[in-house]
């Protein structure tokens, strides 16, 4: 994962805009305004790539702390060059911070990729404070059958199309459908973060499902 990372990092950017019909900057700006943050808030920005939702939750309240992490150290230089002061390559589900640290934790199209999706959440709930949040936009696979097969055909024609033309391997963005045919519906996850002790679970559904924005305050008694 983090060679393949290492690989498509100087055109990250570039990929997420076209996949996302040009609207992937106003998905994250929907995540950061409706996030009920306190005016100095600590906040993660986990797989965190080139520091989208760290530059976003900046403009939004100036007086922010926020770190980024990713497991990828090329995607973390190019959050340097942007200006995101503090990064840190780590693993999701083995965060080097205290419990209870972070007033809220945001994931930009990282929960697919993480190998165990369960030890994330409980690894991001740990270092989330009582009350806080956790703010996630990712792809999902849509309710319907018929939808979910033209979305994921979809997306590895286009992955495909983007890999051969940018780097001369047609596989290299298939990555997407790849990981998101073994992966959850919108619904499916709220009921996920439900369980796992997360509540006042609020989404937004975006490409007919496709893609899906998910606010989750933790519960108040949670460790």
């Amino acid at each position: 994962m983090r060679a393949m990372f290492g690989t498509i990092a100087p055109r990250y950017d570039f990929i997420t805009r076209v996949f996302s019909y040009g609207m992937d900057g106003r998905w994250k700006q929907t995540g950061v305004e409706r996030a009920r943050l306190p005016q100095q808030p600590l906040v993660l920005d986990l797989a965190s790539g080139t520091g989208d939702f760290c530059a976003l939750v900046h403009r939004h309240r100036p007086g922010a702390k926020t770190i980024a992490v990713d497991l990828t150290e090329k995607m973390l230089q190019l959050a340097r060059r942007r200006g995101i002061p503090d990064v840190i390559c780590a693993d999701a589900t083995r965060l080097p911070f205290p419990n209870g640290f972070f007033d809220c934790v945001f994931i930009g199209y990282g929960l697919r990729n993480f190998p165990n999706l369960a030890a994330a959440l409980r690894e991001i709930k740990r270092v989330t404070r009582s009350g806080g949040l956790l703010v996630s936009l990712d792809f999902f696979l849509p309710a319907n059958r018929l939808l979910r097969h033209l979305y994921l055909a979809y997306l590895y024609a286009q992955g495909a199309f983007w890999g051969a033309l940018l780097h001369g391997h047609p596989r290299i963005y298939t990555y997407i459908p790849d990981s998101l045919r073994s992966f959850i519906s919108i619904d499916d996850f709220s009921s996920l973060l439900r369980r796992n002790g997360y509540s006042t679970v609020e989404t937004r559904s975006f490409i007919l499902g496709g893609i899906g924005l998910h606010w989750a305050e933790k519960t108040e008694s949670q460790s």
